[in-house]
This record gives structure tokens, C-alpha cells and sequence, in this order.
């Protein structure tokens, strides 16, 4: 998609080569920085207030960085004074798997990454994501999160094999990677969006930043 005529900067919050994509697919343009924050210390009990509050941590940390940067003091300043309809966005984007109910992040080993595959297959997982806009101008943050639910086929012990051998699945929520090129064949039905397993929903994302301008 050819960028939009975006009249704000975004900051994307995340590291994550799908959610980039993703967000490039919509039209905008971004920076990156990320949070470095145990997420381990944050603990709900529902993956919803999960997401959400890892998102409001996030968030939080990477405001802490840029408040008194001069690079984004004189970014703010010109902007403004010379338009008061540009404003800078910060989305952060967190997603947990939940599995026969219990909640799954990334994988703490290889041997858990393994685990995790293994009781996908031929079963079923739900993903639930969460997305918070904030408006770093007018102190606007705009969230909310939504839900997939990722049907599997069987998945034979070589492909785990790969995938564990790979790495990058140890990288991601639940060892769960839609888009990777082992996994998308064995995906039996997915109830929900693509994007939103895969790291950010382009729905959402587009309500929440209309909202937070």
C-alpha cells in the first residue's frame, strides 16, 4: 500500500518484523524503539488485562526514555507551533496465547518451546492481543485488545524439530508464529484475523489512532 498522507509521526513500539510489516501494509509510516522491562514482574490473571497491562508498562518505560530527549524536544517544539493537527503516536502491541486456558508467553527454553507445539497440534489455541495508542502531545492513550482463535492439523515431529532449530519461535508468544513458513501449511482454520495472531490488528489499530488524534 502506497504511504498515506499522515499528518503525525508514529513510534512503533516493538521489535517485531510482522507487526512492521503489518503497519507498513496500512500505509504508515514509523520509527522503532523499544522497552527493555521484565515482563515476567507483571502478572493478571486474564490474558486480557494481561496484554493491557504490559502495554501500559511498555509504554510507560519508553516515555521515561524520551522525556527530556532533546531529539524529540525539538521534534515537539516546531510541530507545535507550525500545526496543531500533527501529533506523535507511540503503539505497543502485546499478545499472550492462551492454551486449555492457561496463559502462554514466550517460551523461557527450548525444551517449553517444544512443549508448546507439541499440544497444538491437532488442537486449537486463542491468541488475544492487546494495542494502546498514545498521544504523546496531548496525553491522549487510546487501547483495547482482541481475540483469535488458531485452529491446527497435525504436526509432524520433524517440523517441531525445524522450528525449535530455527529459534526465532522462541522470540514469540505461546511459540506460536502464523506467518512462519513451517507453521501457515498445518493451520487448519483461524477464527479471527490473520493480523492479529500475527502481531497487530489493522482494524483496531486504525479505530485506536483515529482516536487518540
Amino acid at each position: 500500500m502506497a504511504p498515506k498522507n499522515q499528518s503525525f509521526e508514529i513510534i512503533l513500539g516493538s521489535s517485531s518484523m510482522a507487526r512492521r510489516e503489518i503497519l507498513a501494509e496500512m500505509g504508515y509510516e514509523f520509527t522503532i524503539m523499544t522497552a527493555d522491562i521484565d515482563e515476567k514482574s507483571i502478572r493478571k490473571e486474564k490474558p486480557e488485562d494481561l496484554v493491557m497491562a504490559l502495554a501500559e508498562a511498555k509504554a510507560d518505560a519508553i516515555m521515561m526514555r524520551l522525556k527530556g530527549s532533546s531529539e524529540l524536544e525539538e521534534k515537539l517544539r516546531p510541530t507545535l507551533l507550525i500545526t496543531a493537527d500533527t501529533s506523535y503516536l507511540h503503539l505497543i502491541r502485546i499478545e499472550v496465547v492462551v492454551y486449555e486456558g492457561i496463559i502462554r508467553e514466550k517460551p523461557s527454553s527450548k525444551e517449553e518451546a517444544r512443549q508448546f507445539i507439541r499440544d497444538y497440534s491437532g488442537g486449537s489455541a486463542r491468541v488475544v492481543g492487546s494495542v494502546l495508542v498514545t498521544n504523546l502531545v496531548t496525553g491522549i492513550r487510546k487501547g483495547g485488545w482482541e481475540s483469535a482463535e488458531v485452529y491446527f492439523l497435525d504436526i509432524p515431529d520433524e517440523v517441531v524439530d525445524s522450528l525449535i532449530e530455527d529459534g526465532i519461535i522462541q522470540n514469540v508468544a505461546g511459540g506460536l508464529m502464523l506467518e512462519h513458513p513451517l507453521t501457515l501449511p498445518l493451520i487448519d482454520t483461524v477464527i479471527g484475523t490473520g493480523d492479529c495472531v500475527m502481531g497487530l490488528s489493522k482494524t483496531l489499530t486504525e479505530k485506536l489512532i483515529q482516536e487518540s488524534l
